[in-house]
């Protein structure tokens, strides 16, 4: 499985985080939590960056699709 997710990140002249996945831009952070996004990727190695992008986008599995998949009140 690769560590690329395929989210990427610039930081605008205003400050704003602009994140993007698969080129697309999906988000925009400002003001505490886009202080608070970058205080967070500066520690984190590539696959971090790549997950807490998805997390804050909230385009990330949570990984009971199959359970619910099965699940009585989905069939």
């Amino acid at each position: 499985m690769s560590n690329d997710l395929e989210f990427s990140y610039k930081t605008a002249k205003s400050g704003a985080i602009l994140i993007s996945h698969h080129g697309k831009q999906v988000t925009t952070l400002r003001g505490k939590p886009a202080a608070e996004f970058l205080k967070k990727i500066s520690k984190l190695d590539f696959a971090g960056e790549q997950q807490l992008m998805a997390r804050v986008t909230g385009n990330y599995k949570r990984g009971n699709e199959r359970q619910a998949k099965n699940h009585p009140k989905n069939r």
